[in-house]
């Protein structure tokens, strides 16, 4: 198993920025990917970016060009520097980790953007 302790949200005004971290304890090197999902009040949990251990990324159209997904494999963690920040951006942010053995999820961290 992996446990996962996501930080660095709060409350920004539209057009800030935020730098999201997930640090990642226990079984990590079985992670196969991670990623970032977000779900806002009354949506479904929607991804955000992903990256598997290739270094490849994806992100969801909403965010390409604001939102930048990082892994510092040496600290055990993930990044996501969020950028131009838009009032629909306001969600619950979750960190995720796929291993051969399942799918795991932080805690969740707040982002609120104010118009």
């Amino acid at each position: 198993q992996v446990q996962l302790l996501e930080s660095g949200g709060g409350l920004v005004q539209a057009g800030g920025s935020l730098r999201l971290s997930c640090a990642a304890s226990g079984s990590r090197f079985n992670i196969r990917a991670m990623g970032w999902y977000r779900q806002a009040p009354g949506k479904q949990r929607e991804l955000v970016a992903v990256m598997p251990n290739d270094g490849s990324t994806n992100y969801a159209d909403s965010v390409k060009g604001r939102f930048t997904i990082s892994r510092d494999n040496a600290k055990n963690t993930m990044y996501l520097q969020m950028n131009s920040l838009k009032p629909e951006d306001t969600a619950v942010y979750y960190c995720n980790a796929i291993l051969y053995v399942g799918v795991f999820w932080g805690q969740g961290t707040q982002v609120t953007v104010s118009s």
